[in-house]
């Protein structure tokens, strides 16, 4: 029996990995992976490795890395070190000749038709379906028939029979019995690499120290525990975290693109948003909105997460993001804001004025115009017109200039409350609603009120 043990006490610096595929863009369950490794090194003072999957060269493209990349950036997520696993390929060659020299990784010449129908007598018999080693009973001269013939071998990893226990960081003991497994294939007849392999060749030369994935990965870590030994390497802890789902229970998938992180981005969520829904989603640990990500790393706790499915809402992050927006001060949007040209003396009180109003950062532009540009208004009456111009005091204004001034045109037309308010925010907006009048007046200043209140 292999027994894997972890303390975190006076644990030494860990390096942790992501490792996607780049076949398709990364979604929030993907993002959730990431952050977890991320905030585990940030934690402990370790380091996050960013590893690109990409052996299969079929599906795996420069257009999706860049993108994986962007969307890590766009969440705050900065790798210490970046790799692809298709510049490493001698890596793996020579840990593959190793194991073959050692007989633990052999030959197979069945068809996929023939595994098929092996498979089938053995459930019809009530056997297990796993691989019978046929293969391991070939003569040299049976494998030069096949090879004739034309066939070219895959091969297989030969695990022992033995159970494999581990302590795992979030789910606590755990165990597979690798007697009940068929031996895994390593190399396909065309001599291309499985995941299998390749990870574990990396995590020995990266140093890895901690594997944080998805529950999905747990019957992988016996076959990856005895591949590790095989190499002549200790095994790193594993932990396996709970997977996000929809709304519909079902799982997330990059070829779909549910709930990708680029579309996110596209549909106006904010990333802290973004990162606070699926890094706490299915914990302990309460969803709520943060105002930097050194502060949901603070709340991050693998013990915090919970064994059961986590359910993902979409419109929980919509309302989340939302939160997270009107809360983020000036010096937290400054550089976004440049982006939109809303700079100068009039930006930080404008963003203070109307963020919490907005549901999506762009809507911020609109604001900007209200104060700063020409906008097209609601003529007020007359009467209301007239008596509005006549007691506009002068400037300067500040936030108390919006009570004098509707205080005064009060006392001239007897208005008060909707009759009074509703109409003026439209003749100075343009806009059914928004942020305080009181903030806004200061800004939109003398001339313009004054233009946008004048007879047509």
């Amino acid at each position: 029996m292999i027994h894997l043990v972890h303390d975190n006490e006076g644990l030494d610096a860990p390096v942790v990995r992501f490792a996607p595929s780049p076949t398709g863009r990364i979604h929030i369950g993907n993002a959730r992976t990431a952050l977890l490794n991320y905030f585990f090194a940030c934690k402990h003072g370790g380091k996050f490795i960013l590893r690109f999957d990409d052996t299969d060269s079929e599906r795996s493209t420069e257009e999706y890395a860049l993108g994986i990349e962007v969307d890590l950036e766009w969440l705050g997520v900065a790798p210490d070190l970046k790799f692809r696993q298709s510049e490493r390929f001698s890596l793996y060659d020579a840990a593959a000749r190793r194991l073959k020299e050692a007989g633990m990784l052999y030959p197979c010449f069945e068809t996929p038709e023939e595994l098929e129908r092996k498979r089938r007598l053995q459930i019809a018999r009530g056997a297990p379906p796993i691989y019978d080693r046929a293969a391991l009973k070939l003569t040299d001269a049976d494998r030069a028939a096949f090879e004739a013939a034309g066939r070219k071998p895959h091969w297989r990893f030969k695990l022992a029979p033995e159970v494999v226990r581990w302590d795992d960081l979030i789910r606590g003991d755990s165990h597979i019995d690798c007697g009940s497994l068929s031996d895994p294939v390593l190399v396909r007849e065309d001599g291309s690499y499985l995941y299998t392999l390749p990870s574990v060749v990396d995590d020995i030369q990266s140093r890895v120290t901690h594997i944080i994935r998805g529950e999905d990965h747990v019957t992988n870590t016996a076959v990856q525990v005895q591949l590790f030994h095989a190499l002549g390497a200790a095994a790193p802890l594993f932990g396996h975290h709970n997977l996000l789902i929809g709304a519909d229970g079902q799982g997330l998938s990059k070829r779909t693109g549910a709930l990708s992180i680029a579309g996110l981005r596209e549909a106006g969520v904010e990333s802290l948003a973004v990162a606070a829904m699926a890094a706490l989603t299915g914990s302990a640990i309460a969803v709520q909105p943060v105002h930097s990500l050194p502060e949901l790393a603070g709340l991050f706790d693998l013990s915090a997460i919970s064994r059961n499915s986590a359910r993902f809402e979409e419109a929980e992050l919509h309302a989340l993001s939302q939160r997270v927006l009107h809360g983020l001060s000036y010096d937290a949007v400054r550089d976004r804001l440049a982006t939109h040209d809303i700079v100068g003396f009039k930006a930080e009180p404008l963003w203070l004025a109307a963020r919490g109003n907005l549901a999506r950062f762009a809507e911020i532009a609109e604001w900007w115009s209200v104060v700063e540009s020409e906008v097209v208004v609601t003529a007020l009456p007359a009467e209301l017109r007239t008596a509005a111009l006549a007691v506009l005091p002068p400037e300067p204004w500040d936030e108390t200039t919006w009570g004098g001034w509707t205080n005064a045109i009060k006392e001239a037309t007897g208005l008060k409350g909707k009759a009074l308010f509703h109409p003026l925010r439209l003749a100075l907006t343009g806009r059914e609603s928004g942020p305080e009048l009181a903030k806004l007046l200061p800004l939109i200043g003398r001339a313009k009120v004054s233009a946008r209140l004048a007879p047509l």
